[in-house]
């Protein structure tokens, strides 16, 4: 088929998505000369950009803050020529009139599009509690291997006791001086060989039947205070991070009833980020995978637009 036979459109790709999978995408998309739109959001903001240092990228031996890195990603993305617009996407369909293309609609706007990249990235699942939000990036962390380094010799504890706690609780004794992990049931909930390396690591601590009430300090973490969910009573704890581990929500209800997604929400792929959908890819924290980190959403980033590239060039009849 020849380029002049496809229905009109108005991008060949459009990336939904401001993170380092959108951006990744889009610095390979628009270089391959591919016209390319990249959507924004308004209302979520990707988690990097609140990461106060960022130390294990590749090539930035001195860290770099998150917001500032990520603005080096859209500058250059923008360099080669990519579309960019702050836009949350409300809908998204195919064109029932041009069977390879989709529509995408983002407030009063409408797009026709060959193809599309989800990268809308995930947020984490908060508890809610007073001094949580005030100290993220002064002591609340989600990820511990981004910031577990910071807390050489000091006291720490995780919040959870799923695998995901457990798994961080094992890696922050590698750092810290003493973990404490505060779950609300009796016992875990993590794998036995978890479970068992836990138990027996003398940094871990447990403090049972306990909830997380409340995070302390001033300009940065200095306790908490636990509520034991027997008795009620509160108690303190000192500590200078907190690390909570009590799930992630994707940011995917948009493509609810357009992709097949795992059972927790996540969007399932093919190691070249094919969805369930033709023309639909997915890339970053959004995707149902093991590891999440900068460096593995630029990776499904430049993934996705190659497998968009060439989706692409076979619907123009273009040979690769």
């Amino acid at each position: 088929m020849g380029a002049a036979q496809l229905p009109e459109y108005d991008y060949d790709i459009t990336i939904i998505g401001g993170g380092p999978a959108g951006f990744t995408a889009g610095i390979y998309a628009a270089r391959a000369g591919l016209k390319t739109l990249l959507l924004e959001g308004l209302s979520t903001v990707s988690q990097i950009t609140i990461t106060d240092l960022i130390e294990n990228y590749p090539g930035i031996p001195d860290g770099m803050n998150g917001f500032d890195l990520m603005q080096l990603f859209k500058n250059q993305a923008l360099k080669f020529g990519l579309e960019v617009m702050p836009k949350d996407v409300s809908g998204i369909a195919g064109n029932a009139s041009a069977p390879a293309q989709w529509i995408v609609n983002a407030g009063d706007k409408t797009w026709r599009t060959l193809s599309i990249i989800a990268a809308t990235g995930a947020q984490w699942r908060k508890l809610g509690i007073p001094g949580e939000t005030e100290f993220i990036g002064k002591g609340v962390s989600y990820c511990a291997t981004c910031d577990g380094p910071f807390y050489r010799n000091r006291n720490v504890v995780v919040v959870g006791g799923g695998d995901s706690a457990i798994q961080e609780a094992l890696f922050l004794t590698h750092f810290a001086s003493r973990v404490t992990v505060i779950h609300r049931r009796d016992r875990l909930r993590a794998t036995g060989i978890l479970q068992k390396r836990a138990f027996a690591e003398k940094k871990i601590e447990f403090a049972w039947n306990s909830t997380l009430a409340e995070v302390t300090g001033s300009d940065l973490v200095t306790g908490v205070r636990v509520r034991d969910t027997v008795s009620g009573e509160i108690k303190a704890i000192a500590a200078e991070g907190v690390f909570i581990f009590v799930g992630r929500l994707p940011n995917t209800g948009v493509f609810q009833n357009v992709l097949h997604l795992d059972k927790s929400g996540y969007i399932i792929t093919d190691d070249a980020m094919n969805t369930s959908a033709p023309g639909i890819f997915a890339a970053g924290d959004c995707r149902s995978k093991l590891f999440r980190q900068v460096v593995t959403a630029a990776g499904d980033g430049a993934n996705a637009a190659f497998s968009a590239e060439l989706y692409i060039g076979n619907l123009k009849g273009e040979a690769y």
